[in-house]
């Protein structure tokens, strides 16, 4: 393994070295982890507490009793969901429609130090993806409307896979995680509240690096962690392959990591308002390399990203974007404003966002048009445990579509957790 660059060492003493956000409650319900929303732990903090919806009475309610009396027992929580998108397009330059759905099932175990801050636990989430149209989401911008870009990036035909497979380990009173084993990097990479597809906005430009970081397949052999340096600054950083195949992720992965010079890292810092508000006021800046991967169809580059979102009542304005050097992103310039509104953090959620990018010269090539995106999104809680989420994106100079200036997209998407 290469340590020649300083971003290298930084990241992997980070992920040794890190000390966690520290876990506490805040808005209501919220305990958030190390990570993002999508995260595990975050994830099954989310699900298993009751919120707002429009049928108030809790379905299932004993389901939900007997997995926290499980938890009590043996330290083990676990859930499920089924999610569904599906894309509809005026464009006239392929198939004009794109669905597909995924089920998820995953976990964290608590193993060492029950009942005390410094636990350590097995975390993972295995999954099935699969399409019902004959084209998936996940390959519908640019394979379909010749947009540089990806709608719905998890929605695919890719079958079972593995996502996470991973240990965390806690010390010094729960402030020091450590995590090391196959991770998903968007977990814990430029996260913020509405940057899961799963929840959130559905475009990549909202979401991780706004398409200009380069983003190693899920799985990924790695370790990671995060620094809390003050009440309010922090540290997080990560070193995983650059490429894995998600459905045989064990094929060659620790060989790759130790034997080869392929290899994604990252190194971000940030202010929060408090660790427990690390979703709703953030702001930070992440630094990324990646290095030249046969692997992963790429070429040695990095680059920066950043993320601004503030909390006021229940409105939550964002700035965020990034600058690529080569590196294989999708794009080289990407800047993103918006708005989210959010009474409730279990209760619905709307957003807003509105995107400018340059196109990764390295990738595609010279001298293609700026793109314009443009989404907004309702999710709305019908039972406490059941949303549906209407979206509609506009695309402005798709930039490898020379036939269409304008187009359309209409998106449903509904989850279901357990």
């Amino acid at each position: 393994m290469r340590f020649d660059n300083p971003i290298y060492l930084v990241a992997v003493l980070v992920g040794f070295i890190a000390l966690s956000l520290p876990a506490r409650a805040e808005d209501g319900k919220k305990d958030r982890k190390f990570g993002g929303p999508n995260a595990v732990e975050n994830t099954l903090e989310d699900d298993r507490e009751p919120g707002p919806a429009l049928v108030d009475e809790r379905l299932l309610e004993s389901w939900f009793e007997w997995k926290k009396g499980v938890q009590a027992q043996s330290g083990l929580s676990f859930g499920m969901d089924y999610t569904t998108l599906a894309l509809a397009s005026n464009s006239d330059a392929g198939d004009d429609n794109a669905a597909a759905a995924m089920f998820r099932l995953f976990g964290a175990w608590d193993l060492i130090g029950r009942g005390t801050k410094n636990t350590g636990a097995l975390l993972w989430k295995a999954e099935h993806r699969h399409r019902y149209a004959d084209t998936a989401p996940n390959t519908f911008g640019l394979a379909e409307l010749n947009y540089v870009g990806v709608i719905g990036g998890p929605y695919s035909n890719q079958g079972s896979r593995l996502t996470n497979l991973y240990w965390r380990q806690r010390f010094n009173e729960g402030r020091t995680t450590v995590i090391g084993g196959y991770l998903d990097v968007t977990d814990y990479l430029d996260v913020f509240i509405g940057g899961t597809p799963w929840t959130g906005f559905t475009n990549l430009a909202f979401s991780t690096g706004s398409a200009s970081v380069f983003l190693p397949n899920d799985a990924s052999l790695g370790v990671a962690g995060a620094t809390m340096l003050t009440d309010n600054f922090y540290v997080i950083g990560g070193i995983t392959n650059a490429f894995a195949d998600s459905t045989d992720p064990f094929k060659d992965s620790f060989s790759d990591f130790f034997d080869t010079d392929e290899h994604f890292m990252s190194l971000e810092i940030g202010w929060t308002a408090s660790p427990g508000r690390i979703y709703l006021d953030n702001t930070h800046i992440t630094l990324w390399r990646v290095d030249e991967s046969a692997a992963a169809g790429t070429a040695e580059g990095g680059g920066i990203a950043f993320s601004h979102i503030r909390k006021y009542g229940d409105w939550m304005p964002f700035l965020r974007g990034g600058f690529a050097d080569d590196g294989g992103s999708l794009l080289q310039t990407s800047v993103s404003v918006g708005l989210m509104h959010q009474t409730d953090p279990a209760g619905d959620l709307a957003g807003l966002g509105l995107n400018w990018s340059e196109v990764n010269e390295t990738t595609f090539a010279a001298g293609l048009d700026d793109q314009i995106t443009a989404e907004a999104f309702y999710r709305a809680q019908i039972t406490q445990q059941f949303a549906i989420t209407p979206t509609l994106q506009y695309l402005r100079d798709p930039a490898l579509n020379a036939s269409e200036d304008d187009i359309w997209i209409f998106g449903l998407r509904a989850r279901i957790a357990l």
